[in-house]
């Protein structure tokens, strides 16, 4: 039987062959969060909500960051607080205000006048209460990735941050990778020409690590949903090149999958229970065209044994950048035919040696050996977590614009819903909203910005 919305979104596909979806207008009073500050704080008072695997180890690059404070500390399992509370003591700081005992301890966390920022890393299906009630308190909201999954989630926390006026960030680790910050630079200056497609995944087989979410939550969550249900670090750092919403927006995008083959057969080894059905297929994949006629391909992949690979894709009309399975650039050569039509491998490659003396000549603010070495030594993915967490103090410190908003949240978490509608719909195109609502060239591209 078809569905009220179903039946909606059919009628829209019958009059344009795209299926549409709704933008609401933006509710009075309210100003888009574009380029948005909010007063400098002088120490960031920090909260942390699931202190669970991410959470954890978030607390411990705490210690580390300048400017900041741990000052709260809440999981539902009062082990986990007081295993983080340890950290605090191993490290001579004042202790933290502490929650647990109830799935509700978060809220008074978020009530507490002592926090300016709530960290948000518990599971996906409570991110969008928790940051949603912590904006009404008045804090400052970082969410783990996905932020959303869905788009009522999303523009409901679009919403929020503009009515408030408070900061609404994904905490996608994987823009401040060494690789794609510097290949970032080089796309900026140039380097590749005009950069017209972009490719992006997850593909990490989760097979060593389904038993270790809490409540088994991971695997339920892939069990219930169809689409690509965590696509941010695969397309974070490739809208980053192309301006999303910087110049530049995603239009329309078509989904495919494969069957679900592991996925019932990982799920009744790990639970013991048959599974008929299991949504979440093997391999999905969702091409997206832009506003400016660019493409983007974006994989998902946790079912299989292929090795871990976020593709990170940069092909412009001049040259090309990839991490993957091996880092190199590759630039156009001044070549004549002379070794006849058969002749392949005319551009010039870069990788090793001849790839860091070309990324040097290209320099990221965030790269300065000294802060590289720093951020190594904390670590946190070799060092991108705390390159993250550090921006995120720094920029609230200053009173600066984060370096993603509440629209690169909405942009990157909404693939998973709309590739779930384009599958559910014979893989028809699906118009992705401009969850700007008519700004999205109105900012000039994207920059790490200092204080001097």
């Amino acid at each position: 039987m078809m569905t009220a919305s179903l039946l909606v979104l059919a009628s829209c596909v019958q009059q344009s062959g795209v299926i549409k979806v709704d933008v609401p207008e933006r509710p009075a009073g309210q100003e888009s969060a574009l380029g948005m500050t909010a007063d400098p704080i002088e120490v960031v008072r920090v909260g942390f909500v699931g202190l669970g695997m991410r959470g954890y180890s978030a607390v411990d690059r705490f210690v580390h960051v300048p400017d900041s404070k741990i000052a709260a500390l809440c999981d539902v399992e009062a082990d986990r607080v007081a295993r983080s509370v340890a950290v605090l003591e191993r490290n001579g700081l004042e202790p933290a205000l502490t929650f647990s005992g109830s799935e509700d301890a978060w809220k008074g966390l978020c009530e507490s006048p002592e926090v300016d920022l709530v960290y948000i890393c518990t599971d996906w299906k409570s991110h969008v209460p928790i940051a949603l009630y912590a904006m009404e308190c008045g804090k400052h909201v970082a969410i783990e990735v996905p932020a959303a999954t869905t788009l009522e989630d999303i523009w409901a926390l679009i919403d929020m941050s503009e009515k408030t006026r408070r900061h609404c960030m994904m905490l996608e680790n994987c823009v401040y990778d060494f690789f794609e910050m510097s290949t970032l630079a080089m796309a900026q200056a140039g380097l590749f020409g005009e950069v017209i497609h972009v490719e992006g995944s997850y593909h990490h087989c989760l097979d060593p690590f389904w038993g270790e979410y809490w409540n088994n939550w991971r695997l339920e969550y892939n069990k219930e949903h169809r689409g690509d249900v965590y696509p941010t670090h695969g397309i974070g750092p490739v809208c980053q090149v192309l301006g999303i919403h910087r110049g530049d927006r995603m239009k329309t995008l078509v989904s495919m999958d494969t069957k679900a083959i592991n996925g019932p057969k990982v799920y009744e080894l790990k639970t013991g229970t048959p599974c008929p059905e299991f949504k979440n297929a093997d391999q999905t994949n969702t091409l997206i065209r832009t506003e400016n006629g660019k493409t983007m391909l974006i994989q998902h992949d946790v079912m299989t044994p292929r090795p871990y690979d976020r593709m990170y894709q940069v092909v412009g009309t001049d040259g090309y950048a990839g991490k993957y399975p091996v880092s190199l650039y590759c630039l156009r050569e001044n070549t004549s035919l002379e070794d006849g039509y058969d002749a392949l491998g005319t551009e010039k490659i870069y990788s090793g040696e001849a790839l860091k003396s070309l990324q040097e000549g290209y320099p990221n603010a965030l790269l300065n050996p000294e802060f590289v070495e720093l951020a190594k030594s904390v670590g946190g993915h070799g060092g991108m977590d705390f390159i993250m967490d550090y921006r995120l103090i720094y920029c609230l410190h200053n009173g600066l614009p984060l370096d993603m908003d509440v629209y690169d949240m909405a942009e990157w978490c909404c693939i998973s819903d709309l590739s779930r509608i384009s599958l559910e719909n014979g893989s028809m195109p699906v118009e992705v909203p401009d969850f700007t609502r008519g700004d999205w060239n109105k900012v000039d591209g994207y920059s790490y910005a200092f204080v001097k």
